[in-house]
């Protein structure tokens, strides 16, 4: 399979796994098993965002804190429920301070057990003050009323005869808890106090208003804007409540998410204490606790913050929180005009499906352990960004479904990478560990492309070795010590050839086969090649000393290499197959190796091999062989390092006067010269004989050629 087919491959195959992810994960979420994932994500985006508005400053709140009941108790003799007087002196000073509206988070159900005169005092002082609300509490008591109590001055907000057609519908209820008529009777508005919390108990959304007896109902929050607003009618669009003005997202339930402004304290509360005193001083002429100016043009809020009240709920906030604070948050987004809204359902199956799809495509090409932990950590937390990015657009985006998608996504593919992939990654690291580094193996591994199995032409540069008189060593040891010297010899070639990036084709005894560019690609396979070759004669003249204190034998070695054209691959029969190579390359290599006997040479290249060099060695041209089995002649070089060079010039300027005389024919002139050098150097004492032969049996003709009549 090429690359790019591979890469399709792999493709469509994460197409597949993150779709299917993304679909897993969107069925969890619209089957509500998800909410206990993203529920607490939300809160912790709303606790982060979570900023006083423009609005927060128009809003107080009253407390009847505990310490406002032990005064009570204390100073004034109330026992709990307290006297309705107690709380007229609150409606009074907020009259007396212009308060914008005053709404009571209190279910008046009772009448006053101090008497009539208590209840009525309570409705002088509500009667004075046209901006305010009470509360009222949707209920399922079957005795409670469930149409408009008749003499109330509120009942109801008209719906807007269109609404019907809304996609949208409010709650309806079907009994309501009112106060007493002494009470709700003279309010200029009544507003819900229920606040809903979801199946974890904890409030992130109230309905702004519910429909009772055919009318609407609106939450406090939303009471305490009316009550001072001039409107006729309420309507519901498609998605939003309107009415005087106002707009309210909802939801499909007809809720809307609060947009919370931090915790309770947020919006700036005093005592249900510090009001009554403030009253009294006043009506006695005396300064106040409380400045009246504090209330002034601002919407005044009353509820519970004493334990024993049980009047406190769990928020995004915090898991004790006034049941006044979701009302007042409400009346925030109001005022401020900032309600969160919910994604749309297509813009989280998108970005749930974009998820899954790049979980599982960046999987599926994902080949490394580190990149896989790299992959799902931000799968884990991109999710995640997305919300709070779209927090900050004023919508809620689900961001459980993509955080379930992509980490499945990915892990997926992974899984199918190890099932799929895993067994041919094993499968050449089986194969290849033998006689490949380990550095290409994994590049192998990376990119199995580059593994042809079967076979292909390739150009490699080719590289036999054999060890000079093995026979008559192999005869001086025993097994168990010849089988230790050559596994000693053998691992010291065979570690250099492998950092080289060469790969180890065979043993044969005491010959070893390598080969470079193959089945890992190697640009400066020749280089390489070479580089190996001289490394190994220089680490076996290292090695060599200690090998004849062990085994009586100091090892020589001798190389031939040779670049060219061959087909590599996978040969053998279905049951048993190597990885090696065939073409006349390798056989020119092999000649080469013994080529160095009749020169007395430790290295030999071809001129194929010697054109990819460049200038990385010094190249001694030795001369130009025809090896047995080849017709045409080839010139060959023996190698060295600049630094060896440097220290033999001289010698190496006399052999190349030599050898130019040997190619012209000027054997005499070519034995002077050789003669000076044979001392020092063996191919030169190899060319005193030759050109000696020569001189005693002149050829025919003369090419300059040095045909070789022994492998």
């Amino acid at each position: 399979m090429s690359a790019t087919a591979h890469a399709k491959s792999k493709l469509w195959h994460g197409l597949v796994i993150g779709v299917l992810s993304a679909a897993c994960a969107l069925c969890l979420w619209h089957l509500g098993f998800l909410n206990w994932l993203e529920r607490p994500l939300w809160d912790l985006r709303a606790r982060l965002f979570a900023s006083p508005s423009a609005a927060t400053d128009r809003i107080r709140l009253i407390y009847l804190d505990q310490s406002s009941l032990d005064w009570g108790r204390r100073e004034q003799g109330w026992p709990w429920p307290w006297p309705r007087e107690a709380y007229a002196a609150i409606v009074d000073f907020c009259r007396r301070s212009e308060a914008e509206s005053l709404a009571f988070d209190v279910l008046f159900t009772e009448p006053s057990r101090d008497g009539v005169e208590d209840d009525l005092a309570f409705r002088e002082a509500i009667a004075a003050c046209p901006v305010f609300a009470a509360a009222v509490m949707p209920t399922a008591d079957e005795s409670a009323p469930k149409t408009w109590p008749d003499g109330f001055r509120f009942k109801g907000i008209r719906l807007d005869p269109q609404t019907g057609s809304a996609s949208i519908r409010p709650p309806e209820v079907a009994a309501v808890s009112f106060p007493i008529p002494e009470i709700g009777e003279p309010c200029g508005m009544l507003g819900s106090a229920h606040a809903l919390p979801d199946s974890d108990n904890i409030v992130r959304r109230l309905a702004p208003a519910a429909v009772f007896d055919g009318r609407l109902l609106p939450a406090l929050g939303l009471a305490s804007v009316l009550v001072s607003t001039n409107f006729e009618s309420a309507e519901f669009g498609k998605r939003s409540l309107n009415i005087g003005g106002i707009s309210i997202p909802l939801d499909s339930s007809g809720r809307t998410i609060l947009r919370w402004r931090g915790p309770h304290q947020v919006h700036r509360a005093v005592s249900a204490q510090a009001v009554i005193q403030s009253e009294v001083r006043l009506r006695e002429g005396a300064k106040p606790v409380l400045d009246p100016s504090e209330f002034k043009g601002r919407h005044v809020l009353f509820g519970f913050t004493a334990p024993a009240l049980g009047d406190l709920h769990a928020t995004p906030m915090g898991a004790l929180q006034p049941g006044v604070t979701c009302h007042a948050t409400m009346l925030d987004n109001i005022l401020a005009g900032d309600f969160m809204s919910d994604a749309p359902p297509w813009a989280c199956a998108a970005w749930t499906l974009l998820m899954g799809i790049a979980g599982g495509i960046l999987g599926r090409f994902c080949s490394r352990p580190w990149l896989a932990a790299v992959l799902l950590l931000c799968s884990a937390a991109l999710p995640s960004a997305a919300g709070l990015v779209a927090y900050q657009a004023g919508f809620w985006l689900p961001v459980a479904p993509a955080h379930i998608a992509s980490p499945c996504g990915v892990v997926a593919a992974l899984v199918v990478n190890y099932a799929v992939e895993g067994r041919q990654k094993r499968f050449i690291k089986n194969a290849f560990k033998q006689y490949l580094s380990p550095h290409f193996i994994e590049k192998l591994i990376e990119d199995p492309t580059q593994l042809r199995l079967g076979g292909e032409a390739r150009d490699l540069t080719i590289f036999f070795s054999d060890v000079k008189g093995f026979t008559s060593i192999s005869e001086s040891l025993d097994a168990e010590r010849l089988t230790s010297l050559l596994n000693e010899y053998l691992t010291a070639m065979t570690d250099i050839i492998m950092e080289e990036g060469g790969t180890v084709d065979k043993y044969e005894g005491d010959a070893i086969i390598a080969f470079w560019n193959a089945p890992v690609a190697v640009p400066d396979h020749a280089t390489r090649g070479v580089n190996a070759a001289i490394r190994c004669q220089a680490a076996l003249a290292i090695l060599r000393p200690e090998l004849a204190r062990k085994y009586g034998h100091g090892i020589y070695c001798r190389i031939g290499m040779n670049t060219g054209r061959v087909v590599v691959g996978n040969m053998g029969s279905s049951q048993r197959f190597n990885y090696t190579f065939l073409g006349d390359a390798g056989n020119l290599a092999s000649r080469l190796e013994g080529a160095n006997k009749i020169f007395g040479t430790n290295i030999m290249i071809s001129e194929f091999t010697a054109r990819s060099l460049g200038y990385a060695f010094y190249l001694r041209e030795l001369s130009r062989l025809r090896v047995v089995g080849r017709h045409e002649p080839v010139r060959v070089f023996e190698p060295m390092t600049h630094d060896d060079a440097g220290r033999r010039s001289d010698v190496l300027e006399t052999f190349s006067r030599g050898l130019q005389a040997f190619y012209a024919g000027k054997f005499s002139e070519a034995a002077a010269l050789f003669e000076t050098i044979a001392a020092a150097d063996s191919p030169a004492k190899a060319y005193v004989e030759k050109c000696r032969t020569l001189l005693q049996t002149p050829p025919t003709s003369w090419s300059g050629v040095w045909e070789l009549t022994e492998k």
